[in-house]
């Protein structure tokens, strides 16, 4: 009885959607017995070899602005067609006279739930008879560096902006601002000499000043004339136009023409010179540069795509958005400063950069960050305007790390290893009668566009059935909340039995062109009061588990005194009583359907993960994490809560493994993948023989194979995989053997080391096995309420 869910999942290549319930619950009572909500989690852009892509522009309803879709009823003889979310009947325009039952436009396909349109911009939207069509606007990158770090590691940083502006299309506009103590904006287009703007890093400034400073303001560009243009051509520069655009192209300049001058800039650039005193810390002003970029990026024309590309190398500790003091002895905020509500800098920073993620919202831009250091540098405190505007976030120890220069490579990557990277991405959403929307957990930023589809309670991003996202790729997903909101029982069969779902999803693709992916789910209505059987056999193991997880982790952050682990068991206790088959009071009854029983094994691992248990991670790393859970695709997400493991042996195929200790043998190899950090680890024969170097006399070629297979198989993962993951090489017993153990089920502790397999390992720790939470989670889910 696994068809629906088979059948969801293939229907996922297209559509990019998954919910956690595939038939949903007609009564707002109901969906509550549920325990798991009602939610969907989208691949906004997702790419399919399927998906059509159609040169005009998209048909939509009169009445609620739907689109033209495979649900829609079509009566061919009148050319008229019912929209199935208002049943307003609407007309085709006079090029759909030749449609019919044998010759159907693409949108009407069944096979083709997702579609997308090429929307061409025009520069009189009045005058459509002779429409100009617009330019396709230039991508601004703007690098903001950070000087304040051992020489070492500012090449490290500088290696890898030159290769990264080497890879740039020519005609990128591309700008550099590099900050210390002080903030230089670098002008580009003033080649005869090396000519900079400095801004004092201790003094908060507005966007108008930035404006004004660097001389693109309205009082400015009164003065100023016409704006530089580099080069002879007879037209004008591209980024020079009226009013507080003029000009902007001094400090921004297509990569084909400053690429000699960024290197020259970035060959003479050297560690912040300011002292810094016997026991005090580097003074970094990283808030007042990434205001003085957004600043600078105002002055860009409305509709130009820009990321600002943070490179961070410490903790900001001079002027907004300041993490520490700059006195050493003061350590850097921890979970436990957090709670205590001991950390004196945290609420103002992260005002900060609300504020400033507001800013960057308004114009339509992207905030990046790549955070090398051995410290923590304020990903905890950034981490609301990198969601807001849909940012990449990269954190590891240095610029000479491969994760930092791996990852750092791939966003300026064309062709199969491309992210997609796009921009100006905005996400609409229509429902049937009687759903409404609570919100969105994920990279967004609501647009409070009100209707009856909004629902009365918010989580994430909510109040609105409209959200922007200044930047978006093909692994961007969002998870959606809805609930049901009749509160009477309707008729589950019929016409109505069907409720459908419209992701309109307009943005602007990494070629420039503006586009609108369009699609249309539907789902049936059942009457769970009747038999839950359609229900369970609906259920999404790894959806559920995911949502709740980021649901989770929402609370921690948004509930003062949150206690996630007793959540998530409250939670499954409630769903094995609903969906369990049992006597009562008898825990060896107790029977979990199959569309449930992964379900469980996924909440062992999310209690005992980072998301969870923050003990031991600083708050910067759990921002970090949280980041990558809510916006990377369900498959990748379920890796990070319960890591995949890959057993390597001789005279056997590569297979999966339990992740048990039990797992662990000494002439086996293992492959264990926890999304953050890959780790293949040599039991202790395999080591030994490998040490010995028998891999490379012929007579044991098998064992060089060997060897091998598991390194293949972990190159496969990291070309696919963004941020690129720390990979781990190890040996049994070895000091690195910890990035396997913290993941495995402890089967066998020093409790119960009897139970160890010969060649195996024991686990050193208090926590209960698998087998001991599911002994528990049986007989409290059978305990008569």
């Amino acid at each position: 009885m696994a068809a629906p869910e088979l059948a969801q999942t293939e229907l996922e290549g297209i559509e990019g959607v998954r919910m956690t319930w595939l038939n949903w619950p007609r009564t707002k009572v109901e969906a509550s017995k549920c325990v798991i909500p009602i939610a969907a989690s989208i691949q906004p852009i997702r790419p399919h070899v399927d998906l059509q892509t159609l040169p005009y522009p998209a048909l939509r309803c009169k009445t609620c602005t739907a689109v033209l879709n495979p649900y829609c009823r079509v009566d061919f003889t009148a050319l008229m067609w019912i929209c199935p979310f208002c049943f307003q009947r609407n007309h085709f325009p006079q090029h759909y006279s030749s449609m019919s039952q044998t010759n159907l436009p693409a949108e009407l396909y069944p096979n083709f739930p997702s579609i997308e349109y090429l929307i061409p911009n025009y520069q009189n939207a009045q005058n459509y008879n002779s429409p100009s069509p617009v330019p396709i606007p230039s991508p601004i990158y703007l690098f903001v560096l950070d000087t304040c770090m051992i020489e070492e590691e500012l090449e490290f940083a500088k290696s890898a902006l030159k290769r990264a502006i080497g890879m740039l299309p020519e005609m990128a506009l591309v700008g550099l601002i590099s900050y210390g103590t002080q903030v230089q904006v670098h002008e580009l287009g003033f080649s005869d000499m090396a000519k900079v703007y400095l801004f004092r890093g201790w003094k908060e400034i507005t966007k108008d000043q930035v404006l004004e400073q660097l001389g693109l303001g309205p009082s400015s560009s009164r003065r100023a004339g016409t704006g530089f243009q580099k080069g002879g051509g007879g037209g004008p520069s591209p980024m020079a136009g009226a009013g507080p655009y003029m000009g902007i192209n001094r400090f921004l300049l297509p990569a084909s023409e400053c690429e000699f001058i960024l290197n020259s800039l970035l060959d003479e650039l050297a560690k912040d010179q300011w002292p810094v005193p016997t026991g005090n810390r580097a003074l970094r002003c990283t808030g007042v540069a990434l205001s003085v970029a957004a600043g600078l990026l105002a002055a860009a024309p409305v509709g130009t795509g820009a990321r600002i590309i943070t490179l961070v190398g410490g903790p900001c500790t001079e002027g907004p958005g300041s993490i520490v003091s700059k006195d050493l002895s003061d350590p850097v905020r921890s979970h436990k400063d957090l709670d205590k509500d001991a950390a004196p800098f945290f609420k103002k920073a992260v005002k900060f950069y609300d504020e400033l993620g507001t800013q960057l919202v308004n114009q339509g831009h992207v905030l990046d960050v790549f955070a090398s250091a051995l410290d923590q540098v304020g990903i905890a405190e950034m981490k609301v305007a990198i969601e807001k505007t849909g940012g990449l976030v990269v954190l590891s120890e240095s610029f000479g790390h491969s994760v930092f220069k791996d990852s750092f490579r791939r966003i300026f990557e064309d062709g199969e290893q491309s992210l997609g990277l796009s921009c100006y991405g905005t996400l609409e959403i229509l429902c049937s009668k009687d759903i409404k929307i609570q919100g969105i957990i994920g990279p967004c930023t609501s647009l409070e566009k009100k209707g009856p589809s909004v629902a009365s309670t918010v989580i994430g991003q909510g109040n609105t059935t409209a959200w922007k996202m200044c930047g978006l790729d093909k692994n961007t997903c969002l998870t959606v909340f809805f609930d049901v909101s009749s509160s009477e029982k309707t008729e589950t069969s019929g016409p109505n039995a069907q409720l459908y779902l419209q992701f309109l999803t307009s943005f602007q693709s990494s070629d420039g062109q503006t586009r609108l992916r369009v699609t249309t789910v539907t789902r049936r209505w059942v009457d769970s009061a009747l038999g839950s059987e359609e229900l369970v056999q609906g259920f999404d193991q790894e959806v559920a588990a995911v949502l709740l997880a980021r649901l989770a982790s929402y609370k921690m952050e948004t509930e003062e005194g949150f206690d996630a682990s007793r959540w998530l068991d409250r939670n499954l206790i409630r769903l094995c009583s609903k969906f369990g088959d049992y006597r009562k009071d008898d825990p060896a009854s107790f029977t979990l359907n199959p569309c449930f029983s992964l379900f469980p094994q996924f909440m062992f691992n999310l209690r005992r993960s980072q998301f969870v248990q923050v003990f031991n991670n600083s708050p910067d790393e759990t921002a970090y994490f949280r980041i990558l859970l809510n916006r990377e695709s369900i498959s990748n997400a379920a890796v990070m809560i319960q890591p995949s493991l890959i057993s390597y042996a001789f005279n056997s195929l590569p297979a999966p493994a339990l992740l048990d200790v039990t797992s662990i043998s000494a002439d086996r190899i293992l492959l264990l993948d926890s999304y953050f950090s890959i780790v293949i680890f040599h039991g202790t024969t395999i080591a030994h023989w490998r040490n010995q170097g028998y891999q490379n006399q012929p007579a044991y070629e098998a064992l060089a194979l060997l060897l091998q297979a598991p390194h293949d198989d972990a190159q496969l993962i990291v070309r696919e995989r963004f941020p690129v993951p720390r990979l781990v090489v190890c040996d049994q017993h070895g000091s690195q053997a910890r990035f396997l153990l913290a993941k495995l089920n402890p089967s066998a502790t020093y409790n119960n080391f009897e139970a160890m397999n010969p060649g195996s390992d024991v686990i050193f720790t208090d926590d209960v096995s698998l087998q001991v939470f599911i002994d528990h989670l049986q007989r409290l889910a059978v305990q008569a309420s």
